[in-house]
């Protein structure tokens, strides 16, 4: 696997503070959040959509 030693993960998070600098990670790590969490709202919503027309449609016939 990719991280099995702690000292990968250590070489991980230098490289990351290296690239993007200690103060830009929290804010990426906020709009990343951010993102999922509408991202799992919007993937919710489909299958309320389809349970509302399921149910709307069906009294039609």
């Amino acid at each position: 696997m990719f991280l099995k030693e702690p000292s990968h993960i250590l070489l991980l998070v230098l490289v990351l503070v290296f690239l993007f600098g200690a103060k830009r990670l929290p804010d990426s790590a906020r709009s990343i959040a951010k993102s999922m969490k509408i991202f799992k709202t919007e993937m919710k919503d489909p299958k309320e959509d389809l349970k509302k027309s399921d149910t709307e449609g069906g009294s039609e016939n």
